[in-house]
């Protein structure tokens, strides 16, 4: 059993502060900066207010990490209650570590050893005295064994009672009982699939394309789409895997896959008293790896009688349960608003913010409250439907590899939008913060709301533009361009929506050509600003080697691959720049120690981010939400590159390279072994999801340089062929 390390919030932030603070740029941080990130917000919360004289729990205990642990704390400090966070040993240093009033350690980095540890958990609660356990979303959220010990024990689980969880949580047994409550389901078979010969049978029977997946799954784990009997066949085998790492259940189903449908789910709250409310809808289409990227409250494409219709099928199902807590019940809709339940999420949802935007009700706060027994003060018509709100999940992913594969590291800078007005973050991070292969790879959930889409989609865009993440690679650059693009801002979209509108991969933003124009005059700018300041000597005496020095500089500016003459002639509070003879004017209101530039050009603010420079001329900067690497030489550098012989490059198609940090899970070749093109090499689990690497051309192994168990990095080699 893992060792119990328990001390004060107090003593604990005391402790934490020495020995783990660290100088930034901008000073050594210190408690008043965590204080004001962790503050809750009452502004939010428009129709729900704490009744202070309510009688509530003393202490809970949070069985979770990162952002949802800062979450819930939040809530419990503005209801007057005591927090407990549990944390493993690489958490130590955590923010919701940092904001809980206590913390106990249960284990090891892997969640096998410590959020997963339930004998380690249950010790935690029996140490301090929780009354009530939150286990947040994933890890323990819906598991029925967890639950019915806490009941066992006269400990509240914060969420539904034990059998509503066995009914819902179980993806098989939810399929029988919402027939049974006439509610709308999707064919499929409604047994427990053996193994992958069976999955293939099924499959057959019901007919390709299908859904191979979990039955206690959730968050896209455990998920496979299926259009022949060699993809059920892999997909059985990888999704049985991660269901295992991930839920310790390897139970499989099989359902017929909807193709092109969107996914709609409704929010519910549901009490001990036999009061069932739906809090409307949030859209959820935008996915990859049937993970969500974006989410919306409400959705654009239902209306008033299909939302009545699937809130009233969703809390008519949650009756049939017995459910008593706030859950989520999720569809798949067709392109003619025909409805079909897809399952029961029996916990907190990740965007649960969205709803909370729209309707002033702070749902974490109902939980707790549901859980001490108290009923739903409000009704279904008063449920209030204002505005809209966006959610991008901002994750430590590059996006132009499948649309997200993990990134590992250190935030070396970290500055969250909320100096923008009706921004949300709810992160469990800050600068320093150490993003690893052991959990959800998760930054922020950045929410942004308004009165009308329009406006918070503005505000979304404003926002991305202005988060600052250094240290490792993220996905702003495609949430950046997807809130933009064409079909999303019409509204038009399904599931298949990033394949179908990039469908070679995510590359990047494509820039117009004065989008250009203006990435290649504010590059040229930053390094003429920096080859003046080397030139200057401050606190020397020296001669001026300023005085001397051009009004007017010509650059060659190479920018996506094309090269660009630009003039640039100093003016007063200004420059006057021409990019291969188009004129613009830009205001000189930055410098070259600002993390966000405001680029006023020719009057219109474009918001851009200086990433890096060198005295080599080349300058990474961040705009609209892609990092472009431009070189800015002198006219004269130019005309003697040609001089200069390009660099030769490698050849990999030899080799089989990591394109993330991860686990080894398994390795399927030997040295010597001849193995064809597209022939599984290994299994790379990252962030809990299984990854199968493949040999890209045909050949004989020469060296295989890893073992199961071993942790690899992004790029390392990890085998290699004749």
């Amino acid at each position: 059993m893992a060792t119990l390390i328990r001390c004060s919030r107090e003593g604990h932030l005391k402790q934490i502060a020495n020995a783990f603070a660290f100088t930034t740029r901008h000073g050594t941080r210190n408690l008043s900066a965590l204080n004001k990130k962790t503050a809750y917000d009452k502004s939010i919360y428009f129709f729900d207010s704490v009744d202070k004289n309510e009688p509530k729990f003393d202490k809970i205990l949070i069985a979770n990490r990162g952002e949802i642990a800062c979450r819930i704390i939040k809530t419990c400090n503005e209801m007057g209650i005591k927090t407990v966070a549990v944390h493993s040993e690489v958490d130590s240093s955590g923010l919701f570590v940092r904001m809980a009033d206590e913390a106990v350690c249960v284990g090891p980095a892997h969640s096998s050893k410590s959020y997963l540890n339930v004998d380690a958990i249950l010790n935690a609660v029996k140490t301090t005295g929780a009354q009530a356990v939150h286990p947040g979303y994933g890890f323990l959220s819906e598991n029925m064994k967890f639950a019915g010990i806490l009941e066992q024990l006269g400990v509240v689980f914060i969420g539904p009672n034990r059998k509503a969880i066995e009914a819902m949580g179980d993806k098989i047994q939810s399929k029988k009982i919402a027939k049974e409550a006439k509610v709308s389901t999707i064919p499929g078979y409604d047994g427990v699939v053996k193994d992958a010969d069976e999955c293939i049978k099924i499959s057959r029977e019901i007919g390709y394309p299908v859904m191979v997946k979990a039955s206690a799954g959730g968050g896209g784990k455990g998920m496979r789409i299926a259009w022949n009997d060699k993809e059920a066949a892999e997909g059985f085998r990888l999704s049985t895997a991660e269901a295992a790492s991930s839920f310790g259940d390897d139970r499989m189903l099989v359902e017929k896959f909807i193709d092109n449908p969107r996914h709609i789910e409704v929010q519910i709250l549901c009490d001990k008293h036999g009061n069932a409310r739906w809090l409307n809808e949030r859209e959820c289409s935008i996915q990859r790896r049937n993970q969500k990227v974006i989410e919306e409250a409400p959705s654009t494409f239902i209306d008033p009688k299909t939302r009545a219709a699937m809130g009233e099928q969703a809390t008519r199902l949650a009756l049939a349960v017995g459910y008593d807590s706030a859950g989520t019940v999720e569809f798949l809709v067709d392109s003619k608003r025909n409805f079909y339940f897809l399952e029961m999420n029996t916990r907190l949802q990740v965007e649960h913010p969205i709803t909370e935007a729209i309707t002033g009700i702070d749902i974490v706060h109902q939980m707790i409250r549901i859980a001490k027994g108290h009923p739903i003060k409000f009704t279904q018509q008063q449920v209030p439907l204002k505005g809209w709100a966006l959610e991008s999940r901002v994750y430590a992913e590059d996006a132009t590899k499948n649309f997200g594969l993990p990134s590992v590291g250190r935030l070396s800078a970290y500055k969250e939008p909320l100096h923008i007005p009706n921004v949300r973050c709810d992160s469990g991070i800050e600068e320093g913060s150490e993003i690893s292969i052991y959990y959800d790879p998760m930054i922020c959930k950045l929410v942004t709301y308004g009165k009308s889409r329009t406006e918070a989609l503005a505000t979304m865009a404003k926002s991305l533009d202005a988060y600052v993440i250094r240290g490792v690679t993220h996905n702003i650059p495609l949430l950046r361009d997807i809130i933009t693009e064409e079909r999303f801002v019409k509204g038009n979209i399904t599931t298949k929506y990033l394949p179908e509108v990039y469908p070679d991969g995510f590359k990047g933003k494509v820039l117009k050509s004065e989008e250009q124009r203006n990435l290649a005059a504010l590059a040229a700018i930053v390094h003429l600003k920096d080859m003046k300041r080397s030139r200057q000597f401050l606190n020397q005496k020296r001669i001026d080697v300023t005085r001397d020095a051009a009004k007017r500089h010509e650059f060659v500016v190479n920018v996506v691959g094309k090269q660009r003459r630009v003039e640039v002639a100093l003016s007063e509070g200004s420059y006057k720049v021409s990019v291969d003879g188009e004129k613009v004017e830009v205001a000189d209101n930055f410098n070259l120690s600002s993390d966000v530039v405001e680029a006023n050009i020719d009057g219109d603010v474009q918001t851009m981010q200086l990433i890096s420079r060198d005295g080599s001329g080349n300058v990474r900067l961040q705009y609209l939400g892609t990092m472009y690497p431009v070189r800015v030489l002198t006219a004269t550098a130019h005309d003697l590159m040609k001089h200069m012989k390009e660099k030769k490059r490698a050849d990999a198609s030899s080799q089989v390279i990591a394109p993330m940090p991860g686990l080894v899970r398994t390795v399927t070749v030997v040295v010597g072994q001849n193995v064809a093109e597209g022939m599984e090499v290994c299994v790379i689990e990252a962030m809990k999801m299984q990854n199968s690497l493949v040999a890209g051309k045909s050949g004989k192994v020469k060296k295989v340089n890893i073992k199961v168990g071993e942790t690899v990095g992004e790029d390392d080699v990890l085998v290699e062929f004749e």
